[in-house]
């Protein structure tokens, strides 16, 4: 309906595909939910709300169907915050969305939310059980260089830096508005939680989400 249309946030969303998979034995990125490989759907889902969207990867050749921005590690091979480096780098807007290929259960809702209230914050985290949830979030490019102090000092966890930056949490009844909160932040990294992922899609199974630390 006219003037019904919502404009694309302003913003970038960035897709980690660099994983090494050792617990899965296959790349996660191309496993199947609801008959579709994860990636695909992510950049359906992200390509909807977003204007640009960015794949982090060093396997580069394999993604080059999808139709969208492609890029490697600057800094390789030191994990999630490699990637983080090299997606915020390519990226167009002050702000990017970055996100984990292996979670099945993305809400666009919850990102563009994200994204709305990032403001003149570095970053935007959403938190739950006590627990930050860093590959669900927003993040400035006001953030690369403190991450690249990380990667020069061979500090690999991604929180190590929220403490040099401006963050705004995000709580769990905040988030309960733009999503189901014990399965957005869902993750696929072991066979077991593939076959979870799959019964969760399907409506077969209540299982609550993976935290992460």
């Amino acid at each position: 309906m006219k003037g019904r249309e919502k404009a694309m946030q302003p913003a970038t969303a960035v897709i980690l595909s660099g994983g090494r998979n050792s617990r899965m034995k296959a790349n996660k990125a191309f496993l199947e939910v609801e008959s579709r490989p994860l990636i695909e759907g992510l950049v359906e889902k992200l390509g909807r709300v977003f204007p640009e969207v960015v794949v982090v990867t060093n396997e580069p050749e394999q993604y080059s169907h999808l139709g969208v921005k492609v890029v490697t590690d600057i800094i390789p091979r030191q994990g999630p915050l490699s990637g983080m480096h090299a997606g915020l780098t390519a990226a167009t807007h002050r702000n990017s969305f970055v996100v984990a290929c292996d979670m099945p259960f993305v809400e666009s809702r919850l990102a563009e939310y994200l994204v709305e209230i990032a403001g003149d914050y570095d970053a935007v985290i959403p938190m739950v059980d006590g627990y930050y949830q860093p590959l669900y979030a927003v993040y400035a490019k006001t953030c690369l260089p403190f991450i690249e102090q990380c990667l020069r000092e061979q500090v690999y966890q991604i929180i190590a830096f929220y403490s040099q930056v401006k963050v705004r949490s995000v709580g769990e009844t905040e988030l309960a508005a733009y999503a189901q909160v014990d399965r957005v932040f869902f993750n696929v990294n072991t066979p077991q939680e593939l076959e979870a992922a799959r019964e969760m899609a399907t409506g077969r199974s209540d299982q609550g989400a993976a935290r992460q630390g």
